[in-house]
């Protein structure tokens, strides 16, 4: 693996200034058990404080990965092989045409893991509104979205008033067996809130690791195999289809490099209250 490094040269150990470190895109992409190795790397070096703040930029191979509260009723009823992993959060997908990010920082203790997902959440939503995208925040579920139609004034799904819609009252009822019609890369369609980059982090000894999934021009149907984030009655979406055109991730890197910087070297990190 060739990391190349796109921050300016020579930043001081322990100081703000982000570094950023491109793992492998398109062809070059990064098997995930490979870069979750170098996130463990950077980590033990940022603890050291023998590296300043950095973030991990690429994309990976199709692979599947569960969090620490992934259900077995979300994971592919194929046995597509799943990599269970430390980070919080549950089960979602990575691949082509989606831009993975691994900031690797050091937060003052004791550690506030909610605002450190605000900041990812916030040079996000920055960075589709530089596109022309609105997005935001949904109460209770992290991430960036793209909101839906009010309920009422969405497409029935199956003939049936989306007030009985069988996701929300059916206890059993499973969206993986029951075709496109409940698929989450066809939320947009059904005029449904649909997640357009997901966090998931964890921090070990003060330092943050894992990060965020941002979908420029991916096949989303790789989503319909799970229960993408444990979430039923939402679904998925990707630059490129909420803009009509293609987005592809060498354009949206530097944007979300500049927008992070921004965020992250403007905030001043805070330890939790307590």
């Amino acid at each position: 693996m060739t990391a190349v490094t796109t921050s300016s040269p020579g930043p001081v150990p322990g100081s703000s200034a982000l570094a950023y470190v491109h793992l492998g895109f398109g062809a070059d992409a990064v098997d995930y058990e490979e870069a979750w190795q170098e996130q463990r790397r950077v980590h033990a070096a940022r603890f050291a404080d023998e590296i300043p703040d950095t973030c991990l930029l690429l994309e990976h191979p199709p692979v599947y990965t569960a969090g620490r509260r992934t259900a077995d009723s979300e994971r592919p009823l194929d046995g597509t092989p799943v990599v269970d992993v430390d980070r919080g959060g549950k089960i979602t997908w990575h691949g082509p045409g989606q831009l993975v990010g691994y900031p690797i920082l050091k937060l003052p203790r004791p550690v506030d893991v909610i605002a450190h997902v605000r900041r990812l959440e916030e040079a996000l939503l920055r960075t589709c509104a530089e596109f022309g995208l609105a997005t935001t925040r949904v109460e209770g579920r992290s991430g960036v979205w793209v909101l839906g139609d009010p309920v009422e004034q969405r497409p029935a799904l199956g003939g049936l008033k989306l007030d009985f819609d069988p996701r929300l009252e059916d206890e059993e009822f499973d969206p993986r067996l029951n075709g496109p019609e409940y698929a989450p890369s066809n939320a947009g369609q059904r005029r449904e809130d649909r997640k357009l980059a997901a966090i998931g982090v964890r921090i070990a000894k003060g330092v943050t690791m894992h990060g965020f999934s941002l979908n420029c021009n991916p096949d989303n149907t790789w989503f319909d195999r799970i229960v993408p984030c444990g979430i039923r009655d939402a679904g998925v979406t990707s630059l490129s289809e909420e803009l009509g055109r293609d987005v592809p991730v060498a354009e949206v890197v530097p944007v979300v490099e500049r927008h992070l910087r921004e965020v992250l070297e403007s905030s001043v990190p805070l330890p939790r209250a307590v």
